[in-house]
């Protein structure tokens, strides 16, 4: 019963993506005498908590009942009161948590605390989907640095285009569909500046009242048409450029006075260095990025290692030509031993096409 009444928790944590970054997605459900009598999530960044919402839902006294929460409730006082206080206040018997907090905080001071108040604590029922789920929190709370996910849509022969550039459309409907939910899900997405010349592309999220993440563009020497779509900024979209030294003055302030945040930062092989960029997108609060570059791009992210998952859509269809794209370029490695490998791969099929997922980094977050 802990694992069914934990995977309810799961279910009502993933209504919060999208929602509440950088903050964790958390449920809780509460169970008194075999019936579930209160659940709730974290819905919104700064708003209550999973538990705080579950237990002001509760349709009797929780006193006596079972907790089940899919992360560590919290011990400390953020945008909201710390949450373990309200389960000692609220008299519960039992806390069943899917995952101990990573967040320095917390890390284990709220089971102490449910302990030593006498309350009963089961920790780890389903944890690989607790942490899975909140991967992007996991990194980002201990390293202050994006969770980034490169992903990439291929044929079946590893092209990303035609020899002529198009690319429109790869894969099928149902892929394209996921991949607006990892835009709304992840805080930034991040291209290289010919994508943004070759396609002219908005990186906006097409879901119904889904989240248009920030947009980052690497363009090492400034090369952005003023008029890209990319460049349009309003309440809903923020643009941020990342660029060095080498970039014009003049279009830097053009930019600048747009409403577009460029930033100069350090080269690496004369262009941006991506991991300066990573740290400070993560001073700006950008806890996770979904990928969309070229093989310029791809290969540069992999080189200086920012890369911590990888979703590659494989299309059944051959496209051919010497001269069309991959998604991977650069000088590539020398020998297969210093290839990027992936682990734990995954496969799974969606509508026409196959995503293979791995982790770069070996253990995840």
């Amino acid at each position: 019963m802990d694992v069914f009444y934990m995977k309810k928790a799961l279910e009502l944590a993933r209504k919060g993506a999208g929602k509440v970054n950088p903050n964790p997605m958390v449920g809780a459900v509460i169970v008194k005498d075999d019936e579930i009598i209160g659940e709730g999530f974290h819905e919104f960044y700064g708003g209550p908590h999973a538990e705080v919402n579950a237990l002001s839902s509760a349709v009797e006294s929780v006193e006596g009942s079972t907790v089940y929460v899919t992360l560590e409730p919290c011990h400390h006082y953020g945008k909201t009161p710390p949450c373990v206080d309200a389960l000692i206040r609220n008299k519960v018997a039992r806390v069943v948590i899917g995952q101990k907090d990573p967040n320095p905080l917390v890390a284990g001071k709220s089971i102490s605390k449910l302990l030593e108040h006498g309350i009963e604590v089961e920790v780890g029922i389903l944890e690989e989907e607790c942490k899975k789920l909140n991967e992007v929190f996991n990194k980002f709370i201990v390293t202050k640095e994006p969770f980034i996910v490169l992903k990439s849509a291929i044929s079946l022969d590893g092209k990303i285009a035609t020899h002529t550039g198009e690319s429109k459309w790869i894969t099928g409907k149902e892929a394209r569909e996921e991949v607006q939910e990892l835009r709304n899900s992840l805080s930034g997405i991040m291209v290289g500046v010919d994508t943004v010349i070759m396609d002219n592309p908005l990186l906006t999220c097409r879901i119904p009242n889904g989240r248009n993440p920030k947009r980052i563009i690497v363009d090492s020497n400034l090369r952005i048409p003023l008029d890209s779509k990319v460049l349009e900024v309003n309440e809903d979209s923020h643009c941020i450029i990342a660029t060095t030294q080498k970039a014009p003055k003049e279009k830097v302030d053009i930019l600048r006075n747009s409403g577009v945040e460029v930033i100069i930062l350090p080269e690496n092989d004369g262009k941006v260095s991506l991991k300066n960029l990573v740290v400070e997108l993560g001073r700006k609060n950008i806890d996770g990025i979904l990928l969309e570059g070229g093989g310029t791009l791809n290969y540069s992210a992999l080189k200086e290692g920012i890369i911590d998952k990888v979703q590659y859509y494989i299309s059944p269809k051959i496209i051919g030509g010497k001269d069309a794209k991959t998604s991977v370029e650069g000088d590539g490695v020398n020998r297969i031993e210093e290839c990027f490998r992936l682990n734990e791969v995954t496969t799974k099929v969606i509508g026409e096409d196959i995503l293979v997922e791995g982790y770069i980094k070996e253990g995840g977050y």
